[in-house]
């Protein structure tokens, strides 16, 4: 049964993600990929996201593994020393595609891999939905 209507004047909430990318074509495309179910904050590096994301109240971030200034894995290792990041689900989003590559990202504590160019939308909203659900 779908309870969302049975409580008008409540809102639905509605679930942030952050995508933490350097290409703007790529953020343009992760955007119109998630916008209608998601609300989309966007960063073009690792040192503003992690200065801005802890006000933002996300509930998953979508990082980008080559990123200027510090890398997506350096980004994640302070992401975890933040007590107030530290539970936040990450997905690498990367064009590094071997499968040697999903597995190091795994180790190095990422929640899910993403390759890029995303070319299913599928396998991009069935990672988000398993570690947040469905919208």
């Amino acid at each position: 049964m779908d309870y969302r209507n049975t409580f008008p004047d409540q809102p639905i909430p509605v679930k942030k993600i952050a995508v933490v990318e350097d290409n703007p074509d790529n953020r343009l495309l992760v955007r119109v990929l998630l916008e209608d179910s998601y609300e989309v904050l966007e960063y073009e590096d690792g040192l503003v996201a992690l200065e801005e994301m802890p006000a933002d109240e996300l509930d998953l971030v979508l990082l980008d593994i080559s990123l200027p200034n510090m890398d997506g894995c350096e980004v994640l290792q302070k992401m975890k020393a933040d007590p107030r990041l530290a539970t936040l689900p990450v997905i690498a989003l990367t064009a590094h595609a071997s499968p040697s590559d999903r597995e190091r990202f795994i180790a190095e504590g990422f929640d899910d891999y993403v390759t890029k160019p995303i070319t299913d939308e599928l396998v991009l909203l069935s990672a988000i939905a398993k570690l947040i659900g469905k919208p």
